[in-house]
């Protein structure tokens, strides 16, 4: 984790330099919304690399997203600096596992401008089935765990309370 701590973000996460584009930001001048998935998904491709190592690669094995929740909190507009993306995981099951994210500003920044949630499910690329996570697999994601990131949709009805 960073000297600069980004709020409510677990002391397990990893956070990641991502790189804003002129090109992610919409007709207001922040960043598009759909860019903040695409800043969860790059956070979690370079996760994926620490957690599980250089010599095994869990993308190409199989690893499908079955959801993602985002509450987007302030909107972010483009810095020469990179955003920080802080992910972990808050969950473990038999086949899936459940990754927290949040969008931070660049260092000393310490806003928050997206929280979210990311399911994924590990995939049988050639059977075309989910596959149960292994051994190694479940050992490296304990290894980052963190609460769940509490989102909007948890305070609805149906929602995790």
């Amino acid at each position: 984790m960073s000297d600069d701590p980004l709020p409510d973000v677990p002391a397990a996460a990893i956070v990641y330099p991502i790189t804003v584009r002129w090109s992610d930001l919409d007709a207001y001048a922040h960043v598009n919304n759909v860019q903040y998935l695409r800043y969860f998904e790059e956070a979690r491709v370079y996760a994926f690399k620490d957690w599980f190592g250089q010599e095994r690669d869990l993308i190409d094995e199989g690893m499908l997203v079955v959801s993602q929740a985002v509450d987007y909190l302030v909107p972010m507009e483009f810095s020469y600096a990179p955003a920080r993306v802080a992910v972990w995981c808050c969950d473990v099951g038999a086949a899936s596992f459940e990754l927290g994210c949040a969008v931070g500003g660049p260092a000393g920044d310490r806003t928050v401008y997206a929280r979210g949630r990311v399911t994924l499910v590990a995939y049988d690329l050639e059977g075309k089935t989910p596959r149960r996570l292994g051994e190694v697999e479940h050992a490296a994601l304990q290894r980052f765990m963190g609460p769940s990131p509490r989102l909007r949709s948890d305070r609805r009805p149906g929602g995790r309370g």
